[in-house]
């Protein structure tokens, strides 16, 4: 696996947007880096920037972006909205795929290192990545923001990490993190007092307020018995809060890092918001996503607003992203562009390769057709069983909405969800079905003149040549557990569409077939012949058990149709 980070930095600058072109300039010149988002607000007077790509090329575009914000920001002259003490104010890790959270606090730490000593910038490393025990939180990292800074230095308890330990005027300090994925969200108020939506705030983030003694004025604050003043803890866990008034909408928020949302989610947050804001005589009347959001937080979202409307939850990934869109308001002070606020599909949209999946039906069956040997059998045998599983699905979601079935709507819900989940892997499998042959493809075009290179091409073939029948035996398997769904609903489903679980029958038995002609004409070359033996063995018994199971489908189906 590709070992992918992501940057976050935040820059205090929203309203000129060529210095922000600047410093993101720096970034995109750096190569094995890809810029995902540019968020500036305006009455933040703050960007947050998204990048993600190799540890190392990371590093270099955080440096270069520090190093351009320091040359193009003065904190001298700057006010905004939101808490900040620096030009380069933060600057998170985060870890996406094939780095561990350990590996991404060392790379925090470079990268902090850098900070400091090539671009002179204070830095102050917190969370995950914190050398001292007490800068783990950046609010406390933070306090007293950029006006505070000068005095906070003169104390040695708060010299900086690294870098200037002397005040630095132009671009105060950076605080460096290694951390979870954040969702930075925002809730929308219909009400311009920040003081109630400070309170809402108060409620629901995890640090929550100070209690205070009731007092018709000024409300004593409860202390313990060393003085300290007491907390009440609100009600989300992974959630900070404050609230504020956004000029340009006219309107109050409620602005929260989630951060982590696998604790406290998006939906989650926004449902409480709202419980909080009615109790208080303010509805909220929408949301707001700062930066990017991992695709499964949006379907999370979408499926728990779907079961609150007792509905199927089973349904394209396009369709849970609308109900949640449309659930928590996040197109109601600008439209939601998935592709741009989702990080797998910026993702996607910024890969050049053009994939077997993304092109229409026409583009497909004409590219099958023509002289090229890929896309082939493999990848056929997956569109197959992609479409069985997606008929399976529909006649599912169909009985779910049936009149007179309301009360089945979960168990059909859950058949459409495990539909769903053969369909999209078998759509996957599409691609790396020919992925695999142009694998070994490859092979066969590395020298052979030494012993050496020989041995080394040996290896490549046969590990390309496993992979060959490792993905159409997976798409045997998929289509295979694709039946279970056909044949329940061909049982239990909506009778007006028992031709469609049929035809899902029909479609699933081929893929398993068409699969296992790939899988025994790969298998030819494959020389560890225990492994060989065990593929076309698992394999004939999947195949006989599927015709088993279509057949027996498809009597039930010409019987009462």
């Amino acid at each position: 696996m590709q070992k992918l980070i992501e940057c976050v930095p935040n820059f205090s600058e929203g309203r000129n947007l060529e210095i922000i072109k600047q410093i993101t300039d720096e970034i995109t010149r750096v190569d094995g880096v890809t810029l995902l988002d540019v968020d500036p607000g305006g009455a933040t007077n703050r960007t947050v920037v998204t990048f993600v790509g190799e540890p190392e090329a990371v590093i270099e575009a955080a440096v270069l972006a520090g190093h351009k914000s320091k040359q193009l920001i003065d904190m001298s002259n700057h006010s905004g909205e939101h808490p900040r003490f620096g030009a380069m104010d933060v600057c998170p890790l985060v870890p996406i795929s094939g780095v561990s959270m350990d590996e991404t606090v060392e790379y925090a730490r470079k990268l902090a290192k850098r900070l400091g000593d090539e671009v002179g910038l204070s830095i102050y490393c917190y969370e995950n990545a914190a050398l001292v025990d007490e800068r783990r939180n950046l609010a406390v990292v933070r306090a007293g923001e950029y006006e505070a800074l000068a005095t906070r230095l003169q104390d040695e308890r708060w010299a900086p990490d690294f870098g200037p330990t002397d005040f630095q005027a132009s671009t105060g300090a950076t605080a460096v993190s290694a951390r979870d994925f954040l969702v930075a969200y925002n809730v929308n108020l219909n009400t311009t007092s920040t003081r109630r939506a400070n309170a809402i705030a108060f409620d629901i983030r995890e640090k929550g307020r100070i209690l205070r003694k009731p007092h018709p004025i000024t409300g004593e604050i409860q202390r313990d018995e060393d003085g300290k003043a007491i907390w009440s803890p609100g009600s989300l866990k992974a959630v900070k809060g404050i609230g504020w008034f956004i000029e340009e909408f006219g309107v109050c928020q409620v602005s929260m890092n989630l951060t982590n949302v696998s604790i406290t989610s998006t939906h989650v947050a926004f449902d409480e918001v709202l419980n909080k804001a009615q109790a208080r005589g303010i509805r909220v009347t929408g949301s707001e996503l700062v930066g990017l959001i991992p695709l499964q937080a949006m379907l999370d979202a979408g499926r728990y607003f779907l079961k609150k409307q007792s509905r199927s939850t089973g349904i394209a990934d396009a369709e849970l992203i609308k109900i949640a869109v449309k659930s928590m308001g996040l197109d109601e002070l600008y439209p939601f562009k998935p592709e741009e606020k989702i990080i797998e599909y910026v993702l996607e949209a910024q890969n050049k390769s053009q994939r077997l999946i993304n092109l229409t039906l026409r583009q497909f069956s004409e590219l099958t057709a023509s002289e090229s040997p890929a896309p082939g059998g493999g990848s056929v045998a997956a569109t197959l069983g992609a479409l069985g599983a997606a008929l399976g699905t529909m006649v599912a979601n169909l009985s779910s909405h049936k009149a007179g079935w309301d009360d089945r709507w979960e168990e059909f819900s859950a058949w459409a969800e495990r539909g769903k989940k053969c369909h999209d892997e078998l759509l996957s499998l599409i691609d790396k079905d020919t992925d695999a042959f142009n694998q070994i493809m490859a092979t066969w075009k590395l020298p052979s003149n030494t012993d050496s290179e020989k041995a080394d091409k040996e290896t490549a073939t046969q590990a390309a040549v496993l992979n060959a029948i490792e993905v159409p035996f997976r798409i045997m398997e998929v289509a295979a557990e694709s039946l279970e769904v056909a044949e329940a609903m061909v049982n239990d489903g909506i009778p007006a569409s028992l031709s469609d679980a049929g035809v899902a029958a029909l479609c699933a038995r081929s893929a398993v077939m068409g699969a296992y002609l790939n899988v025994k004409i790969n298998s030819g070359d494959l020389t560890d012949t225990s492994r060989r033996n065990k593929f076309l063995d698992d394999g004939e018994a999947l195949q006989q058990h599927s015709i088993d199971v279509e057949q027996k489908i498809l009597s039930l189906v010409n019987g009462l149709i």
